[in-house]
């Protein structure tokens, strides 16, 4: 993802599905200003040439200290579906899926994800992707349900 991806993002973040996770002036702030930020990586999610998500892979550090113990070079996601026609078509859960499997073909020891605990259709997909549910954590969103997935 690159500077000229943000108009996109920021569309994607105005839209309700989106608006309802994920608070758009607050966010987008923070992807654009973590855009250089050596403990984040992010991306574009595209299929056929359509791009339809957003997904950030960072680091755990000072973010996540309420997200507990967790091997050194655990990474955590963060993602959404920007666009309306490709919601419950089954592409969530493929592409976190994927990209996770990249990550530990890499060396990753772990990954998690911290859905809210309200958010059935982000929940369903992680499972789908092979993530357990661990424990609520507090975050500075508020409560969060950790999700696991090991190599």
């Amino acid at each position: 993802m690159t500077t000229d991806d943000l108009p996109l993002i920021k569309r994607w973040l105005d839209t309700p599905h989106v608006a309802e996770w994920w608070d758009g002036g607050e966010e987008f702030e923070l992807i654009s200003g973590d855009l250089d930020h050596p403990d984040m990586a992010q991306f574009i999610v595209a299929c056929d040439g359509q791009r339809f998500a957003y997904l950030q892979c960072y680091n755990l550090s000072a973010w996540n200290t309420g997200f507990g113990s967790h091997p050194e070079g655990t990474r955590g996601l963060d993602q959404f579906i920007g666009e309306a026609n490709m919601l419950d078509r089954g592409h969530g859960s493929v592409f976190i899926r994927e990209f996770t499997e990249q990550l530990f073909a890499q060396g990753t020891p772990r990954v998690v994800i911290d859905p809210d605990p309200a958010n059935a259709r982000a929940i369903r997909a992680y499972e789908k992707a092979g993530f357990h549910r661990s424990n609520v954590v507090d975050t500075p969103d508020g409560p969060a349900l950790l999700m696991v997935r090991n190599p």
